[in-house]
């Protein structure tokens, strides 16, 4: 059998993102990138050194197209993304509230991604990947996007990929409950679940709420439905990744001044994956994640600062070292 094209395949709304260094209503400029939870995977992944395909959705619009060129230019792999000629890409604004808190508004109603179907992924999936990188963001925008990730999902589970979900909880969109209805039938076709601790209630069958035995039966529970491996993230107290029959491991989180949160839990995401890509023992994967979710602590912008491979020892330096 010859191997897929690419390692990683990965789809959801990438949007416009408009960045403010102070509350919006006082004015002042903006910084323009492109953002999106599946986009700041897919170019970690990539300056990790691997192939990944980024199959969503974007408007036929100066926005989709910078997105398109910008994948282009971390070396994702863009030729399965669909245009919508009929809905825009979606936008998003983060201001700078107060000290190092932001606040996030979305206009991504009937965007394109929202519209995105079973359908639009076919070429992607025939040509194949290692892994699937699914989030519960892209099941929030709507039924469309929704039964593509279950569709996407169960292909990937027939031919033989590890499928991974990030649970990545966005109240603002869906609630706990629908969450939880919408994430729980995935279960049977997903292999890693990469979850915050306040996340993993979702995916329990107890509608949300946590057993009375807390966290330990919650991963029981996933292990009952199949999970191999539970990823989760506890912020500046590091991530822990527990294995069925196996002692958790643990990695801290690493120490560096903090810029900028946004983008921390899809940077761990990327360095996650690429630690299963290269085949790395259960410490040196979490090692790697915590790795990568520093780089983005440490730097402005939801990914521009994420490392290539080269520079993941960098962290290991002595603070203010300067490579010479």
């Amino acid at each position: 059998m010859n191997s897929p094209a690419v390692e990683v395949l990965t789809f959801g709304e990438a949007m416009l993102s408009l960045q403010t260094e102070g509350p919006l209503g006082a004015g002042g400029s903006a910084r323009t990138t492109v953002a999106g939870a599946e986009f700041n995977v897919a170019v970690g992944v990539a300056r990790l050194g691997h192939r990944v395909s980024w199959a969503g959705r974007t408007g036929r619009d100066e926005p989709g197209r910078l997105i398109l060129r910008t994948l282009r230019g971390e070396g994702v792999v863009t030729s399965h993304a669909t245009t919508d000629p009929q809905a825009p890409t979606g936008a998003m604004l983060r201001e700078r509230r107060v000290a190092d808190l932001a606040r996030v508004h979305y206009w991504r109603s009937r965007s394109a991604a929202s519209r995105q179907r079973p359908e639009d992924l076919v070429p992607a999936l025939e040509a194949g990947a290692r892994i699937l990188h699914l989030t519960g963001i892209t099941c929030a925008l709507g039924d469309g996007p929704l039964a593509a990730v279950r569709a996407a999902a169960a292909y990937a589970a027939e031919h033989g990929w590890t499928v991974t979900l990030d649970v990545n909880h966005r109240a603002r969109l869906w609630s706990e409950e629908a969450a939880t209805t919408a994430l729980r039938p995935l279960l049977p076709y997903v292999d890693v679940v990469i979850a915050s601790d306040d996340e993993l209630p979702l995916l329990s069958a107890a509608s949300g709420a946590s057993p009375d035995g807390g966290e330990a039966d919650l991963i029981a529970e996933l292990f009952g439905a199949g999970i191999g491996e539970v990823v989760v993230k506890r912020g500046a107290d590091g991530a822990d990744l527990h294995l069925a029959g196996a002692a958790p491991a643990h990695a801290a989180a690493r120490g560096v001044p903090v810029a900028d949160t946004v983008g921390a839990g899809d940077a761990f995401c990327a360095g996650y994956l690429s630690g299963m890509l290269d085949t790395l023992g259960p410490a040196a994967r979490l090692h790697r994640a915590t790795t990568t979710a520093a780089f983005a602590v440490a730097s402005n912008g939801d990914w521009e600062g994420l490392p290539h491979r080269d520079e993941l020892a960098l962290l290991d330096a002595p603070p203010g070292s300067a490579v010479r």
